[in-house]
Order: structure tokens, then C-alpha cells, then sequence
């Protein structure tokens, strides 16, 4: 995996704080959405940073940002309308830094997999990656437009992902992968492991889609 670097992204009004790796050649990317920043979410979560390593390590490029209002992005948390289009400011910046025909993909972490499957459903991706979707406090649905891999990622202990509402959201997109980690809660403390493999198996499928 090659080194982050420091980068700002502009989305309308406010500037993004990122960090972008571009391995070389690279034509694929992942832009990956950090949790809550009302709950102390920021791009540097441990699940977040798991994500950003096993997807570079694959080979892709890699963008994760602070969304506004947190670290040293400009505005404030807009209850996910704002957060949204800091995402796809964030995806176009990624698919201009990889130049003509790159294919870029959201993934999310908690409230960032809501944004994530939120900008999926209108905007052409090449790929979706959602970790413990908060399923138990916000709405979230699977976008069927979505062409390349689908990933689900959830802890068996997860305590915003009831199974009910994990069921019902595989139900309504049956080719979407669901995984299920024995042991782990909304954290991932102590499974950062078998999350690292289900999102490297799930980069693997962008890269070779």
C-alpha cells in the first residue's frame, strides 16, 4: 500500500479535509465515509482506517475525508443532506485524480453507510460497501441500480443492526453479499481481522468487475 497524502476536496461552499493514495496505473477507487460526527466520528476510526488499508492493499486508490464541520473541514453537520454531497464532491475528486474512464465506489462505516447507499441510489458507482449500517435508527436501502459488488458487513452483536432489519434489506437486493461477523458489535472491537477479509474479498470483486 502506497502512502496517504493530505489533500482538501471542495464541495459547494466548504472545503473537505482528505487523504489520497493513487497507486500507480490504478484505475478503480474507493471513497470511504467515516461514522457520526456528532459521536465522535471522524476519518481516522479504526474501522475506517481498516477499510482505507485492505482496499489500498488490493491496489485501488484510496480517498477518505472528514465530512464538514469536522477536523479541519469547513461548515457543520446537516443531518446527512450536506454530508451527502460532500460524498459526491468526494467521488468526483477521487475519478479526476485517476483521470479518463476511472470507475469510483463509495463504501461507509455506520452513519457513513447510510451516505454511501444514499449517493448509490442516484449517481452511477461502480460498486457499494456498506459496514454496520445503522439499520435500527435510520432508513437505508440498498439501491438496485447498483452494477458492480455489494457488500453488507455486519456484527452478530451489532446493537443498530437488529436481524430483522438486516433480513429485510438483504431481501431486497438478493445479489448483495452479507456477511455476518460472529462476536463482533457496531465497533468491530477486537474483529478488525474478518472485517479487513470480507472488504478484501469485496475489492477484489471492484477491481476485477
Amino acid at each position: 500500500m502506497i502512502a496517504e497524502r493530505p489533500t482538501t476536496v471542495r464541495a459547494g461552499a466548504e472545503t473537505l479535509e482528505a487523504r489520497l493514495a493513487v497507486p500507480a496505473g490504478a484505475r478503480r477507487g474507493v471513497v470511504i465515509c467515516h461514522p457520526h460526527p456528532l459521536y465522535g466520528g471522524d476519518m481516522d476510526s479504526p474501522v475506517v482506517a481498516r477499510m482505507t488499508e485492505v482496499c489500498g492493499g488490493r491496489g485501488l486508490a484510496t480517498l477518505r475525508f472528514n465530512f464538514r464541520g469536522v477536523g479541519a473541514s469547513t461548515g457543520r453537520h446537516d443531518e446527512g443532506r450536506g454530508e451527502q454531497d460532500d460524498l459526491r464532491a468526494c467521488l468526483e475528486h477521487l475519478k479526476d485524480s485517476l483521470g479518463r474512464n476511472a470507475q469510483v465506489a463509495p463504501a461507509g462505516y455506520s452513519f457513513g453507510a447510510a451516505i454511501a447507499a444514499a449517493v448509490a441510489a442516484t449517481a452511477p458507482v461502480a460498486g457499494l460497501a456498506l459496514v454496520a449500517p445503522p439499520l435500527r435508527v435510520a432508513e437505508v436501502h440498498l439501491p438496485a441500480s447498483v452494477s458492480g459488488p455489494v457488500l453488507v458487513v455486519v456484527g452478530a452483536e451489532d446493537q443498530y443492526c437488529p436481524a430483522t432489519a438486516l433480513e429485510s434489506m438483504r431481501e431486497s437486493l438478493p445479489r448483495a453479499t452479507v456477511i455476518v461477523i460472529e462476536g463482533a458489535d457496531h465497533f468491530f472491537f477486537g474483529s478488525l481481522a474478518p472485517l479487513g477479509e470480507a472488504v478484501g474479498a469485496w475489492a477484489d470483486a471492484l477491481l476485477t468487475g
